[in-house]
């Protein structure tokens, strides 16, 4: 047969809703389904047949003809329910699932089949037939529990599953990264976006210390930052509990520092069970009691947490160890090339005068004279510059041993005249010394041979970075009892080599003590040195039982150098106008 534009067909699709019930109503019960019903996409019931009549207390069929607009049995997670109807009916796929509904106070699980009821060619599907079955009831007798609420029990469930994704995210998220403070905000900001909570916090932990300080925040708007608030843990109980049991912790304390709803949950992360953070959480009073499994997922959180904090600290650690490595080498190499310097040009010079006088090229027996001087001069500084290489490798190797006796601080001080007062008469620069004034002698404990080796250090880098002006070496007695080493002592004296050069900024003065480091790498062709001095006049110093302080208010504003050296025996003080001093140019 051949249907044409103008055949009459029969009418078989019925024309109105009421007549789509009243057919449903009928056909339901025949489908041999224990649970049938049709809906619309907005989760209306069309019609409604069930043979689990007495479960429900009433005739199903008053839930499409009456109870619609009363929610009378409708999905616990209705959200997602209607998500899946609108898929069908776009899709026109039918779906099986398992589902919660509530009635009254009663929860089902059904077991469904969905499908979309095909519409006529060119509209739109608006309608499914749902087939099922059912899998188990709660109903709030004593047999299941009468404390809990049916409905609540499958909200708890629903917010187990919520929180256990929410993990999952977290860790997700903070596995991909190193760096500490992308992992303390993330986790901050997931927690609060998902549980849209006032306020979560994380402070990390240092067992050494008793405060902790807010690195990362998520606050509502309303609220008040805490980043950078220092809290003492002592003061919170959540936080001291937290830390110490490692457990999470709800408390609820009126007036409550860190919460104003007066309820807090602070967890600690932990790696190797050694707390390293605290979280904590504003929870507002209208919040469920938290459930055993809630707690164990906040401590999964921690766990996770911790441990990634652990291996971002690790990893920050190895980098700044390889950074100082690089610069350890990096300096090392500069020192070589300077200290290759430094040995070359004297070297050269002696070779150079030498080779001369071996050749004949010498005029007569003065100038004969004046060379082997000049290599002389060479090869005391040649010396000097491999003595300072020895000395210091000595002090690294842990073999430096000094053998300390009583000296005489005047002797000490001649010497240093004799040997440093001429060099600055060559730059003409005055040099002055000054010993406390005292009627018997200042004797101190030390080795003679290394403490006018410091001395000579510390006079002669004075006289090398100044030029005008001049340097004063002076004494003074501090009266205070010390033992070093096992050795009582009545007091210290202190050394204050001053002069008027050129002085070291502020910023650079921590890299004057600094093994194979100069302040200024471009002024050691201009000065010479191997950058040793003041780092091995340290070492020494500290053997003997004393101190070395460098000042400078900056640069062109010269240096005093400072060094403290264990007292002998008390001397008899004098009157400050009877000083002993001396100036020699």
């Amino acid at each position: 047969m051949t249907i044409t534009a103008n055949s009459q067909l029969p009418n078989i699709f019925p024309q109105n809703l009421e007549s789509i019930n009243s057919k449903a109503d009928r056909l339901l019960p025949t489908l041999g389904a224990e649970l049938v019903y049709t809906q619309d996409g907005t989760g209306r019931y069309l019609s409604f047949y069930w043979q689990k009549t007495d479960l429900l207390g009433f005739n199903p069929e008053r839930i499409a003809t009456e109870c619609n607009a009363e929610e009378v049995f409708i999905p616990v997670d209705q959200a997602a329910y209607l998500e899946r109807v609108h898929r069908i009916l776009t899709s026109l796929v039918p779906e099986r699932c398992q589902c919660w509904f509530k009635c009254d106070r009663n929860l089902f699980e059904l077991e469904l089949a969905i499908c979309p009821m095909i519409p006529p060619l060119g509209t739109n599907a608006t309608t499914v037939l749902v087939t099922g079955r059912l899998l188990q009831v709660k109903v709030n007798t004593q047999e299941v529990n009468v404390a809990i609420n049916p409905q609540h029990q499958i909200d708890l469930e629903l917010r187990s599953q919520k929180h256990q994704k929410l993990v999952n995210k977290i860790t997700r998220n903070i596995r991909r990264t190193l760096d500490l403070d992308v992992i303390w905000q993330q986790t901050v900001d997931s927690l609060g976006k998902a549980l849209q909570l006032e306020r979560c916090i994380i402070c990390p932990y240092q067992p050494t210390s008793s405060k902790v300080r807010v690195i990362a925040e998520y606050h509502q708007p309303e609220r008040p930052s805490m980043l950078g608030l220092e809290i003492d843990v002592n003061t919170e109980p959540a936080f001291a509990q937290a830390l110490a049991t490692l457990e999470p912790v709800v408390m609820e304390v009126p007036g409550y520092n860190l919460c104003p709803q007066q309820k807090i949950l602070v967890v600690a992360t932990c790696y190797q069970d050694q707390a390293n953070a605290l979280i904590a959480i504003n929870l507002p009073d209208e919040c469920h009691p938290l459930t055993d499994g809630e707690l164990e997922l906040a401590t999964e959180v921690a766990d996770q947490l911790g441990t990634a904090i652990a291996h971002a600290t690790l990893y920050k650690e190895l980098e700044a160890a390889r950074q100082k490595a690089e610069e350890a080498s990096r300096l090392k190499s500069e020192f070589l090339a300077n200290v290759s310097h430094e040995i070359r040009t004297p070297l050269n010079g002696m070779i150079g005068f030498l080779k001369l006088i071996l050749d004949g090229m010498v005029d007569d027996v003065d100038e004969t004279n004046q060379f082997l001087e000049e290599a002389h001069e060479l090869s005391l500084h040649l010396l000097t510059v491999i003595n300072d290489i020895l000395d210091i490798a000595k002090i690294e190797a842990g073999k430096m041993e000094l053998v300390c006796a009583p000296v005489k601080l005047d002797e000490l001080f001649a010497d240093v005249e004799n040997f440093m007062c001429p060099q600055a008469a060559v730059k003409n620069l005055s040099f002055r010394m000054q010993l406390p004034p005292t009627s018997d002698d200042i004797i101190v404990q030390g080795n003679y041979q290394r403490l006018l080796q410091v001395m000579l250090n510390l006079t002669g880098n004075a006289i090398k970075f100044t030029h005008e002006g001049g340097i004063t070496v002076s004494a003074d007695i501090v009266v205070h009892k010390g033992k070093f080493p096992e050795q009582q002592f009545p007091g210290m004296v202190r050394v204050r080599v001053a002069d008027t050069g050129i002085g070291v900024s502020l910023d650079q003065q921590d890299k004057l003590f600094q093994l194979f480091s100069q302040v200024d790498g471009s002024r050691t062709r201009q000065y010479g040195g191997t950058g040793l001095g003041l780092a091995i006049s340290q070492k020494l110093v500290e053997a003997m039982g004393g101190e070395v302080h460098f000042y400078s208010l900056g640069e062109g504003l010269g240096s005093t150098v400072t060094f403290t050296v264990p007292l002998y025996q008390q001397p008899v003080m004098l009157s400050s106008t009877d000083n002993v001093s001396g100036e020699c140019c």
